[in-house]
């Protein structure tokens, strides 16, 4: 399994998602960032940072 927490990349926000491979945490994450962050358009370099972040879990 595979984790992300929001608040390494966006400070203070606690969300987090733990799913089995980084393509569907990026999904549940590009669709917090549009309802939560106001943020519609995903950059590659916002993309990388969640990526660089995703660890893997027992």
């Amino acid at each position: 399994m595979k984790s992300f927490a929001c608040g390494d990349v966006v400070p203070g926000c606690t969300a987090s998602w733990v799913s089995s491979t980084d393509d569907e945490i990026l999904v549940m994450v590009a669709q917090h960032a549009s309802a939560v962050h106001g943020i519609h358009a995903v950059s590659a370099e916002l993309a990388q940072s969640v990526t660089d972040r995703i660890v893997v879990v027992s």
